[in-house]
């Protein structure tokens, strides 16, 4: 059985640990911090042996040259954000697979984001790792893509299995909640999940991970194909009411 060990780092960042007991194999899932990724592998007793990057972005990607030089592991990163992204020895792209052991996690294109953004899924320990592709009750800013290609990418990955359990890189819960209940007020699962994210950071305990399923139930921007969302948001189509949400959380206090 893989073990996910996840831990804060930077401001708001979560890292993640995937050790596979099995082979000793063990994957940085994104490296933002890497004085805090070798101290907690360290303390589990767990040897790196590669990095998996989901994007480019220096919280996600700026540790790999600290990390490969201490450890000697292997990093696989998205092809198309080869030019900013260090000490890459494998390029991704969606359709791929990866292994940790005997454990098969495939890669998905999740890009919009960032243009070459990836998500890991592992089918057999029903885990996916997102990245800034997927917040509970969010998603990441649309720096580099288009409103099409990043719908796009949430129904990839909404369509995985709803008993999925999923991992995103930061803790944003609590102010994604307010905007969701701004653009979708009417939704009863929403606000229940929005009252348990609400008493979770009174105790300073993390929302993530979160299943999949309950995101599809509460997460306005993985529901911009639902007809009265559409309606309230005064859109024809599931594209245009994404890049409403998407604007219109971008300027949300």
């Amino acid at each position: 059985m893989l073990h996910v060990h996840q831990f804060p780092c930077l401001i708001d960042n979560y890292g993640f640990l995937l050790h596979d007991p099995d082979s000793g194999e063990c994957v940085c899932i994104d490296t933002p911090d890497a004085t805090a990724y070798l101290a907690e592998a360290e303390q589990l007793g767990w040897a790196i042996t590669q990095i998996w990057n989901t994007h480019w972005h220096p919280d996600h990607a700026g540790g790999n040259g600290h990390i490969k030089a201490a450890t000697g592991c292997t990093i696989a990163a998205p092809a198309v954000e080869i030019d900013r992204i260090e000490e890459v020895d494998r390029l991704l792209t969606g359709g791929d697979r990866l292994a940790i052991g005997d454990n098969i996690a495939e890669v998905i294109d999740v890009g919009g984001h960032t243009s070459g953004h990836l998500a890991f899924y592992l089918p057999a320990a029903e885990i996916a790792f997102v990245g800034d592709a997927l917040f509970a009750l969010g998603c990441g800013r649309m720096f580099e893509g288009t409103p099409a290609q990043f719908w796009s990418s949430l129904l990839r990955l909404r369509a995985l299995p709803p008993q999925t359990t999923i991992y995103c890189a930061h803790e944003y819960t609590a102010n994604n909640a307010k905007f969701a209940l701004h653009a979708d007020p009417g939704n009863e699962e929403l606000r229940i999940y929005a009252e348990e994210v609400t008493a979770l950071r009174a105790r300073d305990e993390p929302t993530v991970p979160f299943t999949l399923k309950r995101e599809i139930a509460a997460n306005p921007f993985l529901r911009a194909d639902d007809r009265a969302l559409q309606t309230q948001w005064k859109q024809q189509n599931a594209i245009d009411t994404f890049a409403a949400l998407r604007k219109a959380k971008d300027n949300f206090s």
